[in-house]
């Protein structure tokens, strides 16, 4: 565990970590009329939605203010991605959303929020609020699988039956339009590939985990 501490924290340097967010348990399908429509080209072909297991993240960041609240999957982001394999980063300079407490409960960390846009936002071709919309949708679509949502002790799966659960609770999600994230034999994030109207799509050149079990630590 200490392992995988130390990966995630060397990522986080890097730009990204994970906020938290309990997901809206109800919500199964993806509402087009509810996105709204992008103001620039948008010069990719999918977007790959992350979402990390909470206590992967909290496990180094014991302190974290989000970390008290145990929950399940945290949305790390929304990323623009290319069918080959490549993803576009830091587009433009266009500034983020004017406020961005409207988006606390996505992004509760306003400078994780400004990474985030910078980023991956700027690639979109959606404006600021039109992307954090579009985030906010993406993820308050995805069900969190009881099975997980009530751990409160560690299990061991294989990565086949983690992504059977996501597909059994999320009926709208084939098992092609899904990826799994480990480290060190334990589960770091479940990834969603969609389309530019929150469609599911096949993931492409996606690198899924590759360990026979993976195990799985409580919120």
């Amino acid at each position: 565990m200490k392992k995988i501490a130390i990966a995630v924290a060397l990522i986080l340097l890097c730009g990204c970590k994970a906020p938290v967010h309990s997901p809206a348990p109800a919500a199964t399908t993806h509402t087009n009329n509810a996105l709204p429509g992008p103001s620039a080209p948008q010069n990719f072909d999918y977007y790959l939605l992350n979402l990390s297991w909470s206590s992967e993240f909290c496990y180094s960041h014991r302190s974290a203010p989000e970390c008290g609240r145990h929950t399940t999957f945290v949305l790390h982001g929304l990323w623009p991605q290319n069918s080959d394999g490549t993803y576009p980063q830091d587009c433009s300079n266009a500034p983020g959303p004017a406020d961005p407490a409207q988006y606390s409960d996505i992004y509760p960390d306003a400078g994780l929020l400004e990474h985030e846009w910078q980023t991956h936002g700027t690639c979109s071709g959606l404006s600021a609020d039109a992307f954090f919309q579009t985030a906010r949708v993406a993820f308050d679509s995805f069900r969190v699988p009881p099975q997980l949502a009530q751990l409160n002790t560690q299990i061991s799966m294989a990565p086949s039956q983690i992504l059977s659960l996501v597909t059994d609770s999320n009926p709208s999600l084939p098992a092609s339009s899904l990826a799994l994230s480990c480290g060190n034999n334990y589960l770091t994030a479940v990834e969603v590939c969609l389309d530019k109207q929150l469609h599911p799509v096949a993931c492409g050149q996606v690198r899924s985990c590759r360990a026979r079990v993976v195990r799985i630590p409580p919120p």
